[in-house]
């Protein structure tokens, strides 16, 4: 019993070799995303020549088809082991963006697009399968660290995508492309190394392989995980235009607020993420930040009724407040997403949590720029009540949800590790 609590505290505590191991292998994923995704319109236009309009089409085809390979992937996960799963999508995935290197054609660049799509949605599947098996007996905390490193990976390939941009040349993009490709090698060579293989967990006789789909609390929280998931695009697509057309700004003010938003992540995620462990915190958590988001999006709109030189401190103070929203929407979608998901199905359910989270992404762009800048300030405002709103149904809907669940712990009990075996022992030796 002692060599077994050892063992427990070992593998599946705080800083243990798995963990440091999957965010080591996230974080050099999210430096290539970074170095790829800030200048990938910029290599398809420039470089290959496409017009942009059939770049956006192709992009949102890529992203339609993509969605489809979410529930497949999770069940995959969740009958073979969410490693295995996860390193055949990096596989795909390094391909993939290798292979954007040789398109020279519309067609060709869908084509490599969709797929990279299909690869990328089944490794969010199958991804998350893994995060909830790796989090140890604190699995707010690993997710809070995990998702420092994440955001810090995207900030630091940011920074190296800018001065190939600088260079602007056809082998500085194709550059930042392979270096992309590379990325994902190296994060699966790292999590095959140090991520245990975990063995599928039982599944209960009622399971199918659809199952979540009649979870009619989950997909309750998928909804409004998917419409909060406006307020990401808030800060990258709607305030830069805003900033752009609406105020006297200063262009640098623009990258100031992506620098901001960036910098508030990364330091306050580990040190907030970490209190929101249950289901019930996981809905405080969403109310509070759309609470956050009431204030942050009217602050955003005064800075076109400024002067120039309060506008920079203005748009900085209203990013900052957001910042802190978004750690506490991420923290409480993580407990909730990955609490409420039966451990045997993890794949399955996170795999539905991506499809909806991706799709209201997707409609993000026309929701943002063709109804909230269409309307200006009252615009604005109506987002800011919308995402409180949405923020509001947290509780209620993560009570509902805690309800369906008969025999699981209490509403302020870990939602992980519930069995009583250390990673060490489920894992294949």
């Amino acid at each position: 019993m002692i060599m077994r609590r050892a063992g427990q505290r070992a593998q599946g505590g705080s800083g243990s070799g798995p963990e440091r191991a999957l965010i080591a292998a996230s974080f050099v994923n999210r430096v290539g995303n970074g170095l790829f995704n800030t200048a990938a319109v910029l290599y398809f236009t420039f470089v290959v020549h496409l017009p942009a309009a059939q770049v956006g089409a192709g992009l949102t085809i890529a992203g339609l088809c993509g969605l489809a390979a979410g529930i497949p992937a999770g069940n995959l996960a969740d009958r073979y082991g969410p490693r295995a799963i996860w390193l055949t999508s990096l596989a795909l995935q390094a391909a993939t963006m290798a292979a954007f290197v040789f398109i020279d054609s519309w067609l060709a660049f869908t084509l490599v697009a969709t797929l990279d799509r299909l690869a990328a949605t089944a490794g969010g599947a199958a991804g998350g399968a893994l995060v909830a098996r790796v989090g140890g007996e604190r699995p707010a905390a690993f997710r809070a660290r995990l998702r420092t490193f994440v955001n810090l990976g995207v900030v630091v390939g940011t920074l190296g995508a800018a001065f190939a941009i600088q260079v602007d040349t056809r082998s500085a993009y194709t550059g930042l492309i392979l270096a992309n490709a590379a990325s994902f090698a190296c994060a699966g060579l790292i999590a095959f190394l140090g991520v245990p293989n975990y063995r599928p967990l039982p599944r209960p006789e009622e399971h199918r392989r659809w199952s979540v789909l009649t979870d009619r609390p989950y997909v309750s929280f998928v909804a409004i995980y998917s419409a909060m998931g406006l307020q990401y695009q808030t800060v990258s697509l709607l305030l830069p235009i805003w900033l752009s057309a609406h105020t006297d700004a200063p262009r640098w003010t623009v990258a100031a607020v992506y620098a901001i938003n960036s910098g508030v992540c990364v330091l306050f995620q580990s040190r907030l993420g970490s209190k929101v462990e249950t289901p019930r915190q996981g809905g405080r958590a969403f109310r509070l930040a759309g609470l956050l988001f009431l204030v942050s999006c009217p602050l955003m709109a005064l800075t076109a009724d400024v002067p120039a030189w309060v506008a920079p401190a203005l748009a900085g103070l209203a990013v900052c407040i957001h910042s802190i929203g978004e750690v506490w929407e991420s923290s409480g979608g993580y407990a909730l997403g990955f609490g409420l998901a039966p451990d045997h199905a993890q794949g399955q359910y996170q795999g539905l949590l991506g499809i909806g989270f991706d799709a209201g992404q997707a409609l993000a762009p026309v929701v943002l720029t063709g109804a909230v800048l269409a309307l200006g300030h009252p615009g604005w405002l109506l987002l800011g009540l919308f995402l409180a709103a949405v923020g509001a149904a947290g509780p209620p809907v993560a009570a509902w949800t805690e309800r369906t669940r008969p025999g699981e712990p209490g509403p302020e009990a870990p939602v992980r590790r519930r069995q009583n075996e250390s990673p060490l022992e489920e894992a294949d030796r």
